[in-house]
């Protein structure tokens, strides 16, 4: 079986009768999520709280290069009685080969580490400092273009603990006046090729996988619908470390989500799921509606050690 051709990350939904996946209920797990404090415009315990009210009971906030909003979670008691909420993060990793993947990127999530390790955190900072240093050549370069959006980014408010990306700069181009939306930013100036667009620097892929590992946590590649056609390249992502596949993500058609599915279970690794949410486009609730992740991705979590067997409102303790 093939999967499909691929589809950008963020698009919506296939239409109804064109495979689209049908979900026979609210899903209760999503495990892929983005708040304020990375490049969603959600802020991390209202997230959380509009997951549960979806009807999801086990959840992971995967903000890009920091925990903060899952520390921000903790430390507000925000997490609703009956749910689980578990440490997640995204690290976008660079592949210096040249293997025609989407701009030279494999996404790596990472479930379960300890969020108090000190050196995860400090190779987080790092991370963060270098989507800071990419952001503030992006801006420069637009000002170059003259499209500048310095009185948008001067009301931006954050902290270290942010992490800057280029959902942050399409929504100041916005703004301006100078892109209708941000798929529109990205379509004519942010994404690979297009004349504001500023390389990335950072971790590859195994020093991703790495560092989640060492910090007690399962790495996990994220919506690579490519898996069927490019086994070798998830076998490989294994033998260094990688723990599972992200099979149930909210934009993939059901054949695609069999197809990744099959790689996953062949290579003896995790299934993960979740709804990328950012909230440029819908509410969570409207994303939730076409989300299904089926409840055995919980039991599979448990096996790998990320959370407790069989108890959903208490992950794990290191």
């Amino acid at each position: 079986m093939t999967a499909a051709p691929r589809r950008r990350r963020h698009d919506p939904l296939p239409a109804r009768g064109g495979g689209r996946v049908e979900p026979p209920g609210p899903s209760t797990i999503d495990l892929h999520t983005h708040s304020t404090r990375s490049d969603g415009i959600v802020p991390p315990a209202v997230l959380v709280g509009h997951a549960f009210d979806a009807g999801v009971r086990l959840m992971a906030l995967t903000d890009h290069d920091t925990l903060a909003g899952y520390r921000d979670v903790r430390a507000a008691d925000a997490v609703p009685g009956g749910m689980t909420l578990i440490p997640g993060i995204e690290i976008n990793a660079i592949v210096t080969r040249d293997l025609g993947l989407w701009e030279g990127e494999l996404h790596i999530l990472g479930f379960g580490m300890d969020p108090e390790d000190a050196a995860f955190e400090a190779e987080l900072a790092a991370q963060r400092g270098r989507r800071r240093e990419r952001f503030e050549t992006t801006v420069a370069l637009l000002r170059e273009l003259g499209l500048s959006i310095d009185v948008q980014v001067e009301r931006l408010s954050g902290t270290d603990d942010d992490a800057l990306g280029r959902p942050t700069v399409a929504r100041a181009l916005i703004e301006a006046g100078h892109a209708t939306s941000v798929e529109d930013a990205f379509a004519r100036l942010l994404a690979w090729g297009k004349p504001a667009y500023v390389p990335r620097t950072g971790l590859g892929p195994v020093g991703a996988i790495e560092a989640i590992r060492t910090a007690g946590g399962l790495p996990v590649l994220a919506h690579f619908s490519e898996a069927p056609a490019r086994v070798e390249v998830v076998r490989e992502l294994v033998e260094a470390g990688l723990g599972g596949l992200e099979v149930y993500y909210r934009s993939f058609d059901s054949a695609t989500v069999a197809a990744v599915g099959e790689v996953a279970a062949s290579l003896g690794i995790v299934a993960t799921g979740g709804s990328d949410y950012h909230g440029d486009t819908n509410t969570y609730a409207e994303a939730h509606e076409g989300l299904w992740v089926p409840p055995e991705v919980a039991t599979g979590l448990a096996a790998a050690g990320v959370m407790a067997p069989g108890v959903v409102g208490s992950p794990a303790q290191p």
